[in-house]
């Protein structure tokens, strides 16, 4: 008995040394993120643009060996500008991290082109317009740059209003893309708050200010509203395309009801310029720029102990399914 309580004591003792040990552990990384949030870096105070214009970012060699630099931007996943919050700062989403790389070519007088390597599905229409301009300002900040983008397995709604700065669109054999339009949803539970004796108590200045409240029927007026929105957000949608694609816009309106196509149904109908794979890509880049080959880079963040800690983060796996950060934005957002 004697023995079984000293083994007890053991284990007890044991676990607390545990838990303090984590606690301890945490304690430093979140001091030490603290910490290292406010360590100047290594930018000189002259520096010609600011940490936003010309982002810290180490350029790795990727692929080829011709004069011409280029810089491979990948745009992944959900388009959204918003990242993920963590104990050390916001942790930067794929789209975050794709508008610096472009903002960091951009400033850059040695880069010529860019190669776009996008697999996505689409997203938030503002983020997929601010990447588009990002795009369009790195062609006019030096004489005869190129942009190409390559299709991975999907490319649609918004990654393709980012893809139409390209001055070629290419897809692989089994890519998808199109679903040209706008939508925004909601949820209308009014039946089921009713049968569960949920009643909803809005107090508002106006008769639409609470617009979309899932415990209320939508009014005509309200539809009207907001299908004028999504009717003038959906023009511009259009528009572009028919600009950059050099098509009629009646006949991009024809294929632009949401619909997803084949990258043969894309060349065809003038979406994409032709199929092929990386390696085309990356010769469709040097004919543009008039050259034998181009030299890829691609950008990594500066290795510091505060990004390694930072990315070292928990993963949410709930953000990862919805594709963004904020819950209840999922309810109620302009979606390409």
């Amino acid at each position: 008995m004697a023995s079984e309580r000293k083994r007890f004591r053991g284990c007890l003792w044991g676990l607390l040394a545990l838990f303090a040990l984590m606690i301890l552990v945490g304690t430093v990384i979140l001091l030490a993120g603290m910490a290292l949030r406010h360590v100047p870096g290594h930018r000189p105070e002259n520096a010609a643009w600011g940490a936003d214009e010309y982002p810290d970012l180490s350029e790795v060699w990727a692929y080829g060996s011709g004069e011409a630099k280029v810089v491979t931007v990948p745009i992944r996943g959900f388009i959204t500008l918003d990242g993920s919050s963590g104990i050390l700062g916001d942790v930067q989403s794929s789209s975050q991290l794709a508008l610096m790389a472009i903002r960091r070519a951009t400033r850059d007088a040695d880069v010529r082109g860019l190669i776009l390597d996008i697999d996505s599905g689409g997203g938030g229409i503002t983020a997929s317009d601010i990447l588009y301009k990002a795009l369009m300002d790195f062609r006019e900040a030096g004489e005869g740059r190129v942009i190409v983008a390559i299709f991975g397995d999907v490319a649609a709604s918004g990654a393709y209003y980012i893809a139409i700065a390209a001055d070629h669109i290419m897809a692989r054999p089994t890519s998808i893309t199109g679903s040209i339009g706008v939508l925004m949803q909601s949820l209308n539970m009014r039946q089921l708050g009713e049968k569960l004796g949920i009643h909803d108590v809005t107090i508002k200045s106006g008769r639409n200010k609470d617009i979309l409240n899932p415990l209320q029927d939508m009014t005509e007026e309200q539809r009207q509203l907001l299908q004028g929105i999504i009717d003038e957000l959906y023009t511009r949608f259009v528009t572009l395309v028919a600009e950059r694609r050099e098509l009629p816009e009646t006949r991009v309106r024809e294929i632009a009801d949401g619909r997803v196509i084949t990258a043969t149904e894309a060349v065809r109908d003038g979406l994409v310029d032709d199929i092929g794979y990386w390696d085309d890509a990356m010769r469709t880049t040097a004919e543009l720029l008039e050259v034998d080959a181009v030299k890829v880079y691609r950008y990594e963040e500066e290795f510091s102990i505060y990004s390694f800690l930072k990315g070292a983060q928990h993963w949410n796996p709930a953000n990862a399914l919805l594709g963004r950060t904020d819950g209840a934005r999922f309810l109620y957002h302009w979606q390409l």
